[in-house]
């Protein structure tokens, strides 16, 4: 009986270990980069970006230790963005994608922008995205083409004719009713 009830013990000790290292490993998977859809990195980064995390963000542009300058000023500058916001969290609402060809993949992401007033500042970001080796990266700005710029304004175009842009301004405009001079007060937090 006593061997019984010890067997019974290092099966339950065993199921809880087991149970912990899943937790571990989906719980670490998860806090990670996406690089497995345009979608998923472009979330991946609006939400780095939203925690202030270099690393993340970099991860996003596939950029390594030595970022090339250019791409490190538009980290900086958009960190800062997103810090004099004084936010308290981002909610991404749609993320999708507006034009794929063999080069690249142009995707689009609304979210709110959760301030410490309670109230939700809507945003839209679109973003360029590359596949190498299986995985998605964002595209620098200094890696985007004139034809590409050409290509993205005539998507672009096309999707301000949709609900989801439609919306957003919508939303955008009430926003700005709501809180007249909001931007010139980031504006000069920015200067």
């Amino acid at each position: 009986m006593k061997k019984i009830m010890g067997y019974k013990r290092y099966i339950i000790i065993g199921a809880v270990v087991l149970i912990v290292f899943l937790a571990l490993i989906f719980g670490l998977r998860s806090c990670g980069v996406s690089h497995k859809s345009p979608e998923g990195v472009a979330r991946s980064l609006i939400k780095a970006y939203a925690n202030g995390n270099q690393k993340k963000i970099k991860d996003c542009y596939g950029a390594k230790k030595d970022t090339e300058e250019s791409l490190q000023k538009e980290i900086d500058a958009t960190i800062r963005y997103f810090d004099a916001h004084n936010l308290k969290d981002v909610e991404i609402k749609e993320c999708d994608v507006l034009s794929e060809n063999d080069k690249y993949t142009y995707v689009y992401v609304t979210y709110d922008m959760q301030l410490e007033n309670s109230q939700s500042y809507p945003c839209i970001n679109t973003y360029m995205t590359d596949k190498e080796d299986g995985r998605y990266y964002i595209l620098p700005s200094s890696k985007v083409t004139d034809d590409m710029r050409k290509q993205a304004a005539s998507d672009y175009a096309k999707f301000m004719t949709t609900n989801t842009y439609k919306n957003y301004v919508k939303e955008y405009e009430t926003f700005t009713k709501k809180n007249p001079g909001y931007e010139d007060k980031i504006a000069g937090k920015l200067s």
